[in-house]
């Protein structure tokens, strides 16, 4: 027998290789709420309009509401012959209202129905990954502040450059996750336009009335084109790309703490509770959870990559080539939201050793350019001379590995003449350190006063972030 939603065109069922590919309840059911919500508020307007009676409309509520409670508790039977969410909660209702529940339907189509709830859920998702990403930054702030004179060495080429402090290197995260969570702004602003109503994708005779409907479900406004409205996936695309871009950040920091863990860093000490054993070996102590955010990557940018190549092809208006839109990006929510949580976890568990972080800044000459600006500022030299002039200076100390700041002022007078004991003043890391007092730099003023402004701009954001919205 033919599929009862799609009517009487069909006089057969469909082969079981179709029914298989072809349905999506295994993992669209998980924004049955989102649709249970635009379902109410679509019917709400059919009868504001008068193209339901409000009878029919007050038992199609009641009935979604029973719906939502069956699903809620388990209840609920999902069925694969239904193909999706949409028809399976159109189903239930039908046994729970009888024939009043097939005016529900009226004036929409599945194609502007999944665009709706796929834009309630990516939205909810938004909002959720916005809150956890603050929380990670509140942990890197709260270490910052706690570190803010903590030197080590910052690197380039993972060489030995120049010393900064853990609490500015743990910053330079905090930006940049700031800098994902704009993204998360901009995309659900872009996103917030409500296409119900668009229908199939022409539209509908039926005088609906689209920004009730748009109000009702927190949106902005209609979408104003009903063939874009079905079509369109650039929030699935954005949230996939401020997915990925995310999960790089995570991974970058991920194997610095893989690589500060190490015996040869010595850097930090991650918690027992974010490290694995060795089943060989007892001495083991692996960063798994940090190995885990980094390969993760991976797969978030995968998913990304795999909705770019469903969608490049793809002729107006909606194709069934779309479903596919919905398992990469909740797969890709969840794993970036598991990487988001790890890597809290970690930064509040980590125990950093400031001995050894103090012991490697000092390493590699990383004050060379200290001695330079010095020559420059004091001596009145040009940079680039001042830059070969040190550069000789430190090629003596490398003959005997000896510290620049405990090189004798008679070797460095050898090189050049000018040089006093005051010279010493900015060639110890701490000193070099406080010297780099320039807006944004690492000097342990500038970081307190950097993470100071952040943990304020946090508590505010989490505060808003945490109180639920109030639906429409």
């Amino acid at each position: 027998m033919s599929n009862s939603m799609w009517g009487g065109r069909f006089a057969d069922a469909p082969d079981a290789v179709l029914e298989a590919i072809n349905a999506s309840i295994d993992f669209d059911r998980r924004f049955y709420a989102q649709d249970i919500r635009a379902s109410k508020v679509h019917v709400a307007m059919l009868a504001a309009t008068g193209i339901v009676a409000r009878e029919d409309a007050a038992a199609i509520f009641k009935g979604l509401t029973e719906v939502q409670a069956e699903i809620e508790a388990g209840n609920f039977t999902f069925s694969r012959a239904l193909e999706d969410i949409h028809m399976n909660i159109e189903s239930r209702l039908a046994e729970i209202v009888g024939p009043a529940a097939g005016r529900l339907h009226t004036a929409r189509s599945r194609n502007d129905q999944v665009a709706t709830d796929f834009r309630l859920f990516v939205r909810d998702a938004l909002d959720a990954l916005d809150l956890s990403l603050a929380q990670l930054q509140t942990a890197l702030v709260d270490k910052a502040i706690e570190h803010s004179a903590t030197v080590m060495p910052g690197f380039t080429h993972l060489q030995s450059a120049q010393p900064v402090t853990f609490g500015h290197h743990l910053l330079a995260y905090v930006e940049m996750i700031g800098r994902d969570r704009s993204r998360v702004t901009d995309a659900r602003k872009r996103m917030n336009e409500c296409p119900l109503g668009a229908a199939a994708l022409a539209g509908t005779s039926f005088p609906i009335d689209r920004t009730m409907t748009a109000r009702g479900l927190g949106f902005d406004r209609p979408t104003a084109n009903s063939i874009d409205s079905v079509s369109d996936r650039d929030f699935v695309l954005e949230t996939l790309s401020i997915a990925a871009i995310c999960a790089g950040h995570l991974s970058r920091f991920a194997e610095e703490l893989v690589l500060w863990s190490t015996p040869q860093f010595g850097f930090i000490k991650l918690s027992d509770r974010f490290s694995t054993g060795s089943s060989i070996m007892p001495q083991k102590r692996n960063p798994d959870a940090a190995e885990l955010v980094r390969g993760k990557s991976g797969r978030v940018t995968g998913a990304l990559v795999a909705m770019l190549t469903v969608m490049k092809g793809l002729p107006l208006a909606y194709s069934k080539d779309m479903q596919e839109d919905k398992e990469g990006l909740f797969d890709a929510l969840d794993t970036l939201d598991l990487c988001v949580a790890a890597t809290a976890g970690m930064v509040a568990d980590m125990t950093p050793d400031p001995a050894a972080m103090r012991r490697a800044a000092g390493s590699g000459y990383s004050t060379a350019t200290d001695l330079a600006d010095w020559l420059v500022r004091v001596v009145g030299m040009p940079f680039r001379e001042a830059h070969h002039v040190t550069g000789r200076i430190v090629a003596k100390a490398s003959e005997t590995d000896t510290p620049l700041e405990k090189l004798p002022i008679e070797e460095m007078q050898a090189v050049e003449p000018r040089i006093t004991e005051e010279v010493f003043e900015v060639l110890g890391v701490r000193n070099s350190v406080k010297s780099r007092t320039s807006y944004g730099g690492a000097a342990p003023d500038n970081v307190r006063e950097q993470a100071g402004r952040w943990r304020r701009i946090l508590r505010k954001e989490i505060a808003k972030l945490e109180t639920p919205a109030e639906e429409g």
